[in-house]
C-alpha cells in the first residue's frame, strides 16, 4: 500500500505554504490515481493516516470512505491524555488524482480548509 505524503501549499495565514504541516496516508490507489472505494470496503484493517504540524505531536488516524456522501476524511485520534467525546475529522475535498504535483483541498476539523500539494507516493 502506498504512503501518500501531502504538504500544505496554501491556506489562511499560510500564503506560500508550509512543507512542516504534512499529512501521510497510506492508502491503495486505483491505476487512475484516486482512493480506490472497492479496496477500501475489501479492506479488514484501517488504512493509516497520520497528521503532522510544527509544535505539537503528532496526530494518528486512519482514512474513512463515508458512502451517504462519496466523500473522504481522515478520522484524527486524540492525542494520549487529551478527553474528548469523538475523534476529530479532516475532510479531503476535491480529492482526484493523487499524483505527485496534484492538489488536495482539506477542510481541517475547525472548519478552515487549505490546500495541499502530492509531494509522494511510495
Amino acid at each position: 500500500m502506498p504512503m501518500v505524503t501531502l504538504v500544505m501549499a496554501a491556506g489562511p495565514g499560510f500564503p506560500q505554504g508550509s512543507p512542516d504541516h504534512r499529512y501521510e496516508m497510506s492508502v491503495t490507489l486505483t491505476p487512475g490515481g484516486q482512493l480506490d472505494v472497492q479496496a477500501w470496503h475489501a479492506d479488514p484493517k484501517p488504512w493509516p493516516a497520520r497528521r503532522v504540524a510544527p509544535g505539537a505531536p503528532a496526530r494518528d488516524g486512519d482514512v474513512l470512505f463515508d458512502p451517504d456522501t462519496e466523500s473522504w476524511s481522515i478520522r484524527l485520534f486524540p492525542a494520549p491524555g487529551t478527553a474528548t467525546d469523538a475523534p476529530l475529522h479532516a475532510q479531503l475535498r476535491n480529492a482526484g488524482q493523487l499524483r505527485p504535483g496534484e492538489y488536495v483541498t482539506i477542510r481541517e476539523p475547525d472548519g478552515t480548509e487549505f490546500s495541499y500539494r502530492v509531494v509522494s507516493v511510495a
